[in-house]
C-alpha cells in the first residue's frame, strides 16, 4: 500500500454517491463503504442466495463485481466525485471456493496517476487471511 493523496470523500459520501450513481439498484443488497483511510477501502457486500454458483460458492461474476466496486470507491475516495472514472482492466485470480457470507473487498492503491489509478483488491467471506481471490484493477481517470 501507498501513501495516498488526502482522503477527498469518506464512507458516508462514498455510499450516497454510489446510491445515486446506481438509482436502479437494491440498496439493501449493494455493496457498501465500511471504511476509507488513505490508500484503502474496505467493503462489504450482505451474502444473497443468487451470488451462488452450482456448488454452492459464491459466482466469479459476483467476486468481479465487488472487485470493480471496491476500486471505483477507491479511486473516488481520492480523486472526489468523478463519475465518468471507468475500468480499463480488471486481472482476477481466484484462490479458493468463496464460501456463503457476507463478502468483503479490501481495495489498496497501487499507484495514483492523472490518468490511470491502479490497486489491488483482495476478497474474502471466512477472513482475510483466507482471501478468495485477488484482483488488480486499473481506471481511466478523465
Amino acid at each position: 500500500m501507498i501513501d495516498g493523496p488526502a482522503i477527498q470523500m469518506d464512507a458516508d459520501a462514498l455510499n450516497a454517491f454510489l446510491w445515486r450513481a446506481f438509482p436502479e439498484a437494491d440498496r439493501d443488497n449493494m455493496a457498501r463503504v465500511q471504511e476509507v483511510e488513505p490508500g484503502r477501502v474496505l467493503l462489504r457486500l450482505p451474502y444473497a442466495s443468487r451470488q451462488l454458483r452450482p456448488g454452492g460458492v459464491i459466482s466469479g461474476p459476483t467476486l468481479m463485481a465487488l472487485a470493480d466496486v471496491a476500486a471505483y470507491a477507491l479511486v473516488l475516495a481520492h480523486i472526489g466525485e468523478v463519475a465518468m472514472a471507468v475500468t480499463t482492466s480488471l486481472n482476477i485470480h481466484f484462490l479458493r471456493g468463496c464460501k456463503p457470507g457476507d463478502l468483503f473487498a479490501e481495495a489498496t492503491l497501487l499507484k495514483l496517476g492523472r490518468r490511470i489509478a491502479t490497486a489491488d483488491v483482495l476478497l474474502w467471506t471466512e477472513g482475510r487471511e483466507r482471501a478468495a481471490a485477488k484482483a488488480t484493477v486499473a481506471y481511466a481517470i478523465p
